[in-house]
């Protein structure tokens, strides 16, 4: 495993849509850079059935996959928290959080659930992006910034 990889923690409400998507797109596309996971502030019992068939056209299956609450996820350390609930989220938080405006799919028509899910593809794609940018970026060893003295 990278050492280097964050650990990221995607919320929402019920853990059954756009978490659950984003923790699948960023293992598809970011496991080189992160190590995510997911929850939902009040978990629900599966995973919505429009999500499982709109991650299945991207070629990502669901089928293992279940709700878990924040609750759950506690004991787990993460550097970076992206909070898509529109909720605050309970308690202190020493981790990153990001905060993204994603309409909740759960109740919404099939079409306009695969619109959320581009949507969060995008934002995924882009956290990865910056995970790499961050990762590839020069670190100097030692003190001062690690350029010659003028």
């Amino acid at each position: 495993m990278n050492e280097d990889r964050k650990r990221v923690l995607f919320i929402c409400i019920g853990n059954s849509c756009r978490s659950q998507m984003a923790e699948a797109f960023a293992r598809a596309y970011g496991s080189d850079v992160m190590a995510p996971a997911s929850a939902g502030l009040a978990a629900a019992s599966d995973i919505a059935p429009d999500t499982m068939r709109a991650m299945h056209e991207r070629g990502i299956d669901l089928r293992d996959h279940f709700p878990k609450s924040l609750r759950q996820m506690n004991r787990v350390q993460f550097d970076i928290v992206v909070n898509m609930s529109g909720m605050g989220l309970p308690g202190e938080r020493n981790e990153r959080v990001l905060e993204w405006d994603v309409p909740d799919p759960v109740l919404m028509p099939y079409e306009d659930h695969c619109e959320i899910r581009d949507l969060i593809e995008r934002k995924v794609m882009q956290l990865v992006l910056e995970l790499r940018h961050d990762q590839s970026a020069p670190r100097f060893r030692g003190q001062g910034s690690g350029r010659p003295k003028a």
